[in-house]
């Protein structure tokens, strides 16, 4: 809920208000970047009277509070006052003219190369004069107040001085709002130019002087969540404003550095929440604003409880929510309470993770699955190892990764999740919605070739959590993968040797023809039929295999020796796909669905992949 007004206010009364400290910026805006070229056209503008777009402004004093700065390079002699409104859209502008118009100092800029600079502004008033040569009038000049050519050997303009400003008709621009003092220099300096200068004064100066800015003003009355959506809509610049920086700006108004608390600090010998959590290489990802939706989770899942102790019902009892007005809603003592709990929450799902052969962040379908995997497990403490839970923490995760629900935007699914899941381990009959909307088409596997797909990477971790053995190594995977030894998904039946063959990429590369092998026995395989590469694996002299061991490995890979020694592609796919729908149905609890005629599986995850010697 918010409230607004819609005025235009007099711009020396509002470079006035920045000045004193009355309008200052909300401490998530990012920093000052125009450049030189920006500010030249901006006084331009001005000075012919254009429209130069409304600025924005928040009413301080209301339940909305932030962390606040003074507009770049203002300076205050002791304490900084209390801002009355803070600029939520127009910093670029009111910056670049409170700077030139109002600082003694050099403006702080950018050159056409983002380098930072120093300039003074003036303005030439004899070109000033003439429209055609305006915006050439408008000059900035170094922090000497100097223009040079020549690597800066030569000075072709020195304006070092009020007597050579005067001489020289050049008129500092930040005495435009009052020129009293240079046109007593004036007088005084070059007094045969007071003619011309008044003519200048009536036509530029006045423009500044008299120039309105409209100006939209929120009251205090203002949402977090309504401040955040409307500087997203009217911050052109680029980067969208994130929840974990309004929160920062939101918790430094009660002296808390939640940056710190995050990322840490040298600087403050503060160790911070991501380097401990993504210490754990299945968490290395793991964003602060996940973190916030899981204390958002849980605080809201307790106000949800205690609403329902006390007989609430209806609109009256809180919703279990992650979304970005609940998050926005947190308050500092709500982080507190929840804050390290949730931290152990994550660490506790890396756990989880590695109990399912999940040993790398890359190999996680879902990122966003593990916040509503977290706020469970704080629940639940120790007891989700017990194997009944544990039994059901698998269903419900694997439903969620192989019926590829955790894509897009899911804040309700997590919201659902904690609660509903919680539930049903509790005791209740029915099913977490993940569970029973989870599904899986058999057609789903020939379709599945990209290596970023969900469903692609939790097969390849099913057949790793199978036990699957390396084809040279001849130890499991997880144990190869510990120690460091270069692992790929490779094909088994070659790419080349495919292509030889006629069949075509999108079955070739389909994931059944698809399975976790080291780079050395890659290389074996190479371009060869599998009968070939077989044999040589077998009869390497570090490996020395003999077929019943070899068929072993493969099975552990959920693939038929059979038709792999007699090159018999078509047999192969069809016995290895079963194997894996198997393997589908068994971690989700379910049945795979029977394919449907009229159902088509998108193509657009398909790509051409180069696997090593594998080709």
């Amino acid at each position: 809920m918010s409230t607004f007004d819609s005025t235009k206010t007099p711009l020396p009364d509002l470079i006035r208000n920045i000045t004193e400290g009355k309008v200052q910026l909300p401490d998530f805006q990012r920093g000052w970047v125009w450049d030189d070229e920006h500010v030249r056209s901006l006084l331009v503008s001005v000075t012919r009277s254009f429209p130069v777009g409304a600025v924005m402004l928040l009413e301080t004093g209301g339940d909305v509070r932030f962390q606040v700065r003074p507009v770049e390079n203002l300076e205050f002699t002791g304490s900084i006052p209390e801002p009355e409104r803070l600029i939520l859209d127009g910093q670029q502008r009111l910056t670049s003219l409170t700077q030139v118009l109002a600082l003694d100092k050099p403006v702080k800029t950018f050159n056409e190369k983002g380098r930072r600079i120093e300039r003074f502004y003036y303005i030439d008033i004899e070109k000033a004069l003439v429209d055609e040569q305006l915006e050439e009038a408008f000059i900035a000049v170094e922090a000497d107040r100097t223009v040079k050519t020549n690597f800066g050997r030569d000075i072709v303009l020195d304006l070092s001085s009020r007597q050579k400003e005067c001489e020289q008709l050049y008129f500092p621009c930040n005495q435009i709002l009052n020129s009293d003092e240079w046109e007593e220099s004036l007088q005084e300096y070059a007094p045969d130019k007071f003619v011309v200068y008044m003519k200048f004064r009536k036509k530029v100066l006045n423009a500044f002087r008299s120039y309105q800015l409209p100006v939209i003003a929120l009251g205090k009355t203002t949402s977090k969540e309504a401040v955040c959506l409307v500087f997203e809509k009217v911050n052109t610049g680029g980067v969208p404003l994130s929840v974990f920086e309004l929160v920062t700006a939101s918790f430094a108004a009660d002296g808390f550095n939640l940056r710190d608390d995050w990322y840490g600090s040298s600087i403050r010998s503060i160790t911070g929440r991501q380097s401990r959590i993504q210490n754990e290489p299945t968490l290395v990802g793991v964003e602060p604003t996940d973190f916030l939706q899981a204390i958002s989770l849980l605080h809201t899942h307790e106000k949800r409880r205690a609403d329902l102790a006390l007989g609430k019902t209806g609109k009256a009892v809180a919703a279990v929510s992650a979304k970005r007005v609940s998050v926005l809603s947190l308050t500092l003592a709500d982080y507190h309470q929840w804050a390290d709990a949730v931290e152990n929450g994550f660490l506790e799902a890396a756990k989880f993770l590695r109990k399912e052969c999940f040993f790398h962040s890359r190999d996680v379908s879902y990122r966003t699955q593990l916040v509503p995997l977290a706020a469970v497990l704080v629940q639940l403490k120790e007891r989700w190892r017990e194997p009944k839970i544990y039994e059901k923490l698998c269903q419900w995760f694997w439903c969620g990764v192989l019926g590829e629900l955790y894509g897009g935007a899911v804040e309700t699914r997590i919201a659902n999740d904690l609660e509903e899941l919680l539930a049903w381990i509790d005791g209740q009959d029915v099913q977490p919605r993940t569970i029973y909307e989870a599904a899986f088409q058999e057609g789903r596997l020939d379709t599945l070739r990209s290596r970023n797909s969900a469903a692609y990477k939790a097969l390849n971790v099913l057949v790793l959590r199978e036990g699957a053995k390396d084809f040279f190594w001849q130890a499991s995977i997880q144990e190869l993968d510990h120690e460091e030894v270069a692992l790929d998904i490779h094909h088994i039946f070659p790419k080349a040797w495919c292509e030889d063959q006629g069949i075509k990429p999108n079955i070739y590369n389909s994931i059944i023809n698809k399975t976790p092998i080291s780079y050395k026995a890659n290389r074996m395989i190479g371009r060869k039929a599998p009968s070939l590469y077989l044999d040589a694996i077998q009869t390497h002299k570090q490996v020395s295999l003999d077929d019943d061991s070899m068929n072993e490995i493969l099975v552990s890979h959920c693939i038929d020796p059979e038709p792999l020694r007699a090159d018999d592609f078509d047999l192969f796919y069809s016995r290895r796909k079963a194997k894996l729908l198997d393997l589908v149905g068994s971690a989700m609890g379910k049945g795979v669905v029977a394919d449907n005629p009229e159902f088509v599986v998108a193509d657009d995850d398909y790509f051409s992949e180069t696997e090593d010697a594998n080709k």
